[in-house]
């Protein structure tokens, strides 16, 4: 069991990080894995709650006070099989969850949370290195064909869960490499893809079959054009596969409609932060597109926007300036009012530390050219009461900018693909497919299932898992 004093005794141990002036000479992980001696000690901090609200705040239901124990009583082996009971992907939470289990720590309360996140990192890391992360086989084959499409996280989660109850599984991507956001959509800087690639090569050894390069969707001249892999339909895939789990995340941008916007220089993040991972990769884009020298202007305030702050500052940007619309949030939540909750508060990551001017409650009027190139932004300054905003007159201001990159999220999945199943939507354009009833995550058309980004819209890669995970148990339930 847990040390019943220890979170009087102990003090959180953070992470430890390279400083920025280093860490900006390259695209390599900076945040430091604690040691054994310093997990042990964050673990000792738990206080083992009889109601452990961080359990309710992680999506995936990680059983946190019981591996906490285990890694302070040093059975890291159990501890990685507990924790791989509720996550198929420990690496990928480790690194890019924004932990929700931590503000849900009862002990973040009134002081510093547990460090369940970099916990959980030790856990894992700890297994890959001792060679305990090893194929998991189906004892019995149900004669059942499954087609997940997407290779994200979500559907990543659910290949896996479902070749481990018997199926066999293939997973389509689009792209020419297994992973979806996690590969083309993370930089490399906050999670290498040394750690989607062992995921992979788990899982072929598991049985689950991978094709790239290829596009689930009708046939057209137009993407004919701009595809050089296979097209399959959905029609082919419906009458080959026993069931079909469509997991292709929310790729739509919010675009931002103002004059200007068709000038050369105005991006969105995913035209952006791809071509780096490329790089990073060993490939070499015909087309890059860098921030070298350029005055950046990122608008958007989220992961993606810092992500694109950071890649900007290592491609050498001469300036950074993050645009928000929203007022600044307090540096400090209102515990009483928040916790266990996700709080609304101001978050600096470590991108913003390595160098980028920040801006809020700042509204985009319009992008100046010149010659057809982008050269600044004018802005002006609102005002928020109860909800909505108003421009402040007089305000108004030209920031310099040879590249803007709008990072506003993403409204909806792509729409062929829905369109091509001829699937329900609902309201906000995504897969319309309820979470209660006889058949959770079950679409409007027969055998067809929907999970992820695609179905909830926009979120975490945890919740991504999570829905990944449910979806097979509701596929297994379905074909049985």
């Amino acid at each position: 069991m847990t040390n019943p004093v220890g979170f009087l005794e102990l003090e959180r141990v953070e992470q430890k990080s390279e400083n920025p002036e280093k860490r900006l000479e390259h695209y390599k992980e900076f945040v430091k894995p604690l040691t054994d001696k310093e997990a042990k000690v964050q673990a000792g901090r738990c206080m083992d709650c009889g109601t452990p609200f961080c359990n309710n705040g992680c999506p995936v239901s990680n059983v946190i006070p019981d591996f906490n124990s285990l890694v302070l009583e040093s059975d890291w082996r159990s501890a990685l099989e507990l924790l791989h009971s509720t996550n198929n992907f420990p690496e990928f939470t480790g690194r890019v969850c924004p932990a929700p289990c931590e503000a849900a720590c009862t002990l973040n309360f009134n002081s510093q949370a547990v460090g369940i996140k970099s916990i959980e990192q030790a856990i894992i890391d700890r297994g890959w290195n001792e060679g305990w992360v090893r194929p998991v086989t189906a004892k019995i084959k149900t004669g059942k064909k499954i087609a997940v499409i997407g290779s994200g996280p979500a559907g990543l989660a659910a290949g896996q869960q479902l070749k481990r109850l018997g199926h066999s599984v293939v997973v389509f991507e689009k792209s020419d490499r297994i992973g979806g956001l996690l590969r083309y959509g993370i930089p490399d800087f906050k999670m290498e893809k040394n750690n989607i690639d062992r995921r992979v090569t788990q899982m072929k050894e598991e049985g689950v079959i991978f094709k790239i390069n290829t596009f689930i969707g009708k046939s057209s001249d137009k993407l004919k054009n701009n595809f050089t892999g296979e097209i399959i339909t959905p029609e082919i895939l419906e009458k080959e596969y026993d069931a079909v789990l469509i997991a292709g995340g929310s790729e739509a941008p919010r675009d931002l409609p103002v004059p200007g916007r068709q000038l050369y220089g105005v991006n969105f993040a995913m035209d952006f932060l791809p071509l780096q991972n490329k790089v990073c990769a060993g490939d070499n884009p015909s087309e890059m597109l860098t921030a070298k020298d350029k005055d950046v202007v990122v608008i958007g305030g989220g992961d993606t926007g810092s992500d694109c702050v950071g890649t900007s500052n290592r491609q050498g940007a001469k300036s950074v300036t993050q645009f928000e619309l929203m007022p600044q949030p307090p540096v400090s939540e209102n515990k009483e009012l928040t916790w266990p909750y996700w709080p609304q508060k101001l978050r600096t990551s470590s991108s913003h530390l390595e160098g980028c001017e920040r801006m809020f409650a700042l509204a985009t009027k319009e992008f100046l050219g010149k010659d057809g190139k982008v050269v600044g932004v004018k802005t002006c300054n609102l005002s928020w009461k109860d909800g909505s905003f108003s421009t402040i007159p007089g305000t108004e201001k030209v920031y310099p900018a040879d590249l803007v990159l709008l990072a506003m999220g993403f409204v909806s999945p792509t729409k062929n693909i829905l369109s091509d199943f001829e699937v329900e939507k609902d309201s906000r354009g995504n897969v319309f497919a309820e979470l209660t009833g006889s058949k959770p995550y079950k679409t409007s058309r027969e055998k067809v299932f929907a999970a992820g980004d695609v179905r909830r819209g926009q979120s975490l890669v945890v919740w991504a898992i999570h829905e990944g995970r449910e979806a097979a148990k509701a596929i297994h339930e379905y074909l049985n």
